[in-house]
């Protein structure tokens, strides 16, 4: 039997796994729930339905009142290092995964996971509650990241209540429901291997490669290509955020990906006043993660990976070659991805003068990252007229016209039409993003009931290199009260 919101019933494979991978458990019910949020894109992934708003039996699946049918409900135990320090047994403290179904493209399977569903063996100290807050946060970035062609988790729903629970202040509980062909983290692996539990650790090795990495399997050494595809997964994903501005805020073991994919969206932030050493994440005293170490700590995380698979691997050097590929995917990345954003399509050698002139520019003046790169677009080789809006955001213009005077002898060296580079670089630099004044405002009339900034929202950002004149101001500079806005670990 299936659930009408379903087109097949839920499996888990994960729950294939023996029992010390997870509890299981029922989500605890969430009284009186009402739909916040409905991401139409997500749900095309497996095929769902938008539901009616007050489809009561819609909300009670997504809200954990009710499980659908074939549901295993199960939160996964996992370790983790957590700013540089290990942190011994974590796991899913406030995550309960209800099953998986098969993607609409008909390759894989996709994880419903309830975020904020209760209490389980793993919340340690916390209520295992989400707030409202922080479940707008994660589902609208989610669904902006995406909309980006960033690889992430994706958000299907957020489902409100009036129940309350405690903060910094008192906010109300909601449920995020998030998807992803798998949760499995780095921190998954540690947690076997620094319980010596060597036989566990292959079992998870091997069902992730025969999941997600079945092609590996071919190779001489599956555990070490294993390391090696997930290096450069995450090289590659840390110059995506890089480029376009994006702080994670936690990149803690726990929160890496094993696929990949940008997860956990806690005290995230987009660059806004350019500043390499920002940090988003006011817990964050030390500054691990900031905009500037990120590239850094994914590559620290990748040797924390490799030392909990070590025992598979067989070898040290086996491991650090596996390794060895990281710092120049990430450069190979970010470089042709700033040629991008740059309307180059050549490279040539002295192009990094260039560039690092450009990001010690935008340094010197705090000039907002989003805005610089989509009105570059606008430059124009032979009119210097034209270029007011974009010198509009430099304090210091005259350092701002000697690099544009170098910006368009490199364009000309490659015979660079404007029209044409115009086009190409407003097809990868965003007029939108996730600011988080924008969240706030939208959070603050959904706290009062009033859910149509989240759609709003909603609507700009799944296109968010288009024009879309009707919302010009949701690209403008942020207002001054913004730059109070503080987001932490509880956010």
């Amino acid at each position: 039997m299936t659930h009408p919101y379903l087109l097949s019933p839920l499996g888990n494979g994960f729950a294939a796994l023996p029992p010390a991978f997870y509890t299981r458990l029922q989500p605890t019910p969430l009284p009186d729930p009402y739909l916040v949020g409905f991401s139409d894109e997500a749900a095309a992934t497996i095929g769902l339905a938008r539901p009616a708003p007050e489809d009561r039996g819609f909300l009670d699946i997504f809200a954990g009142n009710q499980l659908a049918p074939g549901s295993q409900a199960l939160s996964a135990v996992y370790s983790g290092h957590q700013f540089g320090v290990w942190a011994g047994q974590l796991g899913d403290g406030r995550a309960i995964t209800l099953g998986d179904l098969p993607a609409a493209t008909g390759q894989g399977r996709i994880e419903l996971q309830l975020k904020g569903a209760g209490k389980t063996p793993y919340s340690r100290m916390g209520d295992g509650r989400a707030v409202l807050r922080s479940s707008i946060r994660e589902f609208l970035c989610s669904e902006a990241m995406a909309a980006l062609g960033i690889p992430t988790t994706r958000a299907l729903t957020v489902i409100g209540s009036d129940q309350r629970v405690q903060r910094e202040t008192a906010e109300t509980a909601a449920v995020v429901t998030r998807m992803a062909p798998s949760f499995i983290r780095f921190g998954s692996f540690e947690h076997w291997y620094y319980n010596q539990r060597f036989d566990d650790l292959k079992v998870l090795g091997d069902a992730v490669l025969e999941q997600f990495y079945p092609e590996l399997l071919r190779e001489e050494n599956p555990y070490q290509a294993l390391l090696k595809e997930v290096t450069r997964r995450t090289a590659t994903l840390m110059a995506q955020w890089q480029a376009v501005g994006f702080m994670h805020g936690v990149m803690n073991t726990d929160n890496m990906s094993i696929l990949g994919l940008t997860l956990d969206y806690g005290p995230f932030g987009f660059m806004e006043a350019f500043d390499a050493r920002h940090i988003c994440n006011h817990t964050d005293s030390q500054g691990r993660y900031s905009y500037q170490m990120q590239p850094r700590i994914g590559q620290w995380n990748c040797f924390a990976l490799g030392q909990a698979i070590l025992p598979l691997i067989g070898s040290v050097e086996a491991t650090e070659a596996a390794l060895a590929d990281y710092e120049a995917v990430f450069q190979a990345q970010h470089d042709a991805l700033l040629h991008a954003k740059l309307g180059l399509r050549t490279q040539r050698a002295d192009d990094s003068q260039l560039i690092e002139a450009m990001f010690a520019l935008l340094q010197a003046g705090h000039v907002d990252f989003t805005l610089f790169f989509r009105r570059l677009g606008d430059l124009q080789i032979g009119n210097a007229a034209n270029d007011e809006p974009l010198r509009d955001l430099f304090i210091d213009r005259p350092a701002f016209d000697a690099w544009a005077t170098q910006y368009r002898a490199r364009l000309r060296a490659e015979d660079s039409d404007d029209a044409g580079r115009r086009l190409a670089m407003h097809a990868v630099n965003p007029k939108y993003v996730l600011r988080n004044y924008l969240a706030q405002v939208a959070i603050d009339k959904a706290q009062q009931k009033d859910f149509t900034e989240v759609a709003r929202l909603q609507t700009i950002l799944r296109h968010p290199f288009d024009e879309q004149p009707e919302f010009d101001r949701y690209a403008d500079l942020p207002p001054d009260w913004a730059s109070h806005l503080e987001v932490s670990c509880s956010s």
